[in-house]
């Protein structure tokens, strides 16, 4: 699955010159945490956050009154609290490198390019909608969780099993072994019990970690 697929598209977006009270109200207003900022030649400047909002209010200590607060929030402008170096990807990049990205440098999203257009924007909350669907959790069927011996032909003599007894696999997810001669992976099976799917993996001589 690549970027686009999973992106929000056209993102709402603000620009450099705007106050920071209008920028809380339209994030607020489009219930968003992440706000793209462009400069005057509609080019990425920055980025702002609800975080960056909160910072950039008074402390509980200060000794103005609402309105003077209001009146000083008002003639800040968003490129004074923003995300100025922001991280960026593209349409096509897949969404497991933009996953690392984000974890890697410790982001919450990531504007999405084409060339220098911001066309999109990636956030967890979309990689974990992307996670909900690699795993076929809105399925109804069985989950299986497995090791089994690492060598060609493994997997294809499985899903031939399942087929054969009239299973559909919705969903299959592999990951690293404990040892290097076996692969590990997550299945979800419609159209068969769990003691069907169970003889199946008993057969194919996969054990089976977890079951349900």
């Amino acid at each position: 699955m690549i970027v686009s697929r999973v992106m929000t598209k056209n993102p709402v977006y603000t620009h450099t010159e705007t106050s920071v009270s209008e920028a809380r109200c339209l994030m607020d207003k489009e219930k968003i945490s992440h706000l793209p900022v462009l400069d005057k030649n509609s080019h990425l400047a920055g980025i702002a956050t609800k975080k960056d909002m909160l910072k950039a209010g008074p402390s509980s200590a200060t000794s103005l009154d609402v309105y003077e607060i209001s009146y000083l929030l008002s003639k800040l402008t968003i490129d004074k609290v923003m995300t100025k170096t922001v991280i960026t990807t593209v349409e096509n990049e897949v969404i497991e490198e933009a996953a690392r990205t984000i974890v890697d440098n410790n982001i919450s999203c990531l504007p999405v390019m084409r060339g220098k257009l911001l066309v999109g924007i990636v956030t967890v909350k979309d990689l974990f909608s992307a996670f909900i669907t690699a795993f076929g959790v809105r399925h109804t069927g069985v989950r299986v969780s497995f090791v089994m011996l690492e060598k060609p032909g493994q997997i294809a003599k499985l899903s031939s099993a399942i087929a054969d007894k009239g299973g559909n696999i919705v969903s299959f997810v592999t990951q690293e072994g404990d040892y290097l001669y076996e692969r590990g992976g997550t299945m979800k099976v419609t159209g068969m019990n769990i003691d069907e799917v169970k003889a199946v993996f008993d057969r194919a001589q996969a054990e089976i970690l977890d079951i349900r």
